[in-house]
């Protein structure tokens, strides 16, 4: 069985998109018409170095990732049984699976931009080689009570998100402690953390705005590791906001469940390394049912 899988925030690089801007060019004009400049320019140009701030780098990556499907949509030999997005993929994905159309996503992920952009504060961390229980040991041995976990994206690789005082902190002693790599990120909010409440609430009242229409096919939530229920997809993606995306878990479930080929859509190879990693570390979920299951093995 074949999933599909839709890069986030990070994923992002200067001339993404180029061979499909001028193909589709109606959803090319409705996008900058959405947005008020040329989608087109930012991501081939970048003229004023705005591709890599949060309110710029979402809507661009859902614009391209969303290209990206319909073009390999017309060819694809294998349809998928399941969709699944990293972040602010998952919007992605549930575009693919008919939740919403293009220009309702593109809205949804430019008001989910520019509120998290409004985020000042915080930080994030990728921090390699140390796996949950480790990182939560020394988040409580060392009173670091301001930073949570954000992602967990392979079992080897997991992104920690909070004060920036306490990221910056935490560096040296996580350094001490066995990590192999101490990645500050280039954000200024600690997202998928408590501390986007105030964004969760604005996005709460954005959202419920909207109608989402009933999935064609599975989509896994970034919050639950689980399918999406249709009547609960607008909570779940203000939810994403303040909890963690459980990444390892989703792949774990859909592994379980015979997929056995994963195609990333959308620009470079993030997803395809990390879903690499976690078929070598970890061994899939068994399932009963949907909400039986076993712990992964460590």
């Amino acid at each position: 069985m074949k999933v599909i899988v839709f890069p986030g925030q990070g994923s992002q690089k200067k001339r993404m998109g180029k061979e499909l801007f001028d193909k589709y060019t109606t959803l090319t004009t409705t996008a900058s018409d959405i947005l008020g400049y040329s989608i087109k320019t930012l991501c081939l140009e970048d003229p004023d170095n705005q591709l890599g701030q949060t309110q710029f780098t979402q809507p661009a990556l859902f614009v391209v990732n969303a290209l990206t499907w319909l073009e390999i949509k017309e060819n694809l030999n294998q349809q998928p049984a399941f969709f699944a997005g990293h972040s602010l993929g998952e919007y992605n994905a549930l575009f693919a699976a008919g939740a919403f159309d293009f220009e309702t996503g593109l809205k949804l992920v430019k008001k989910r931009g520019e509120l998290m952009a409004l985020s000042k504060g915080g930080g994030m961390a990728a921090v390699i080689g140390l796996d949950e229980q480790t990182i939560k040991t020394i988040f409580t041995e060392n009173n670091f009570n301001n930073i949570f976990i954000a992602n967990y994206n392979s079992p080897s690789q997991i992104v920690i998100s909070g004060q920036e005082s306490e990221i910056v902190q935490a560096e040296p002693v996580f350094k001490s402690s066995g990590a192999k790599l101490y990645v500050k990120l280039k954000v200024s909010g600690a997202f998928h953390t408590h501390f986007m409440d105030v964004a969760y609430k604005e996005f709460s009242n954005y959202i419920s705005k909207i109608t989402t229409n009933e999935l064609t096919l599975p989509v896994i939530s970034n919050v639950t590791a689980q399918p999406h229920e249709n009547t609960k997809i607008a909570d779940l993606l203000c939810q994403q906001l303040i909890s963690p995306v459980k990444w390892t878990e989703s792949i774990q479930l859909l592994m379980a469940k015979g997929v056995d080929d994963f195609q990333e859509v959308g620009p470079g190879k993030v997803l395809t390394k990390l879903i690499e990693q976690i078929k070598k570390e970890f061994t899939p979920l068994t399932t009963n049912s949907e909400s039986e299951k076993k712990a992964p093995k460590i």
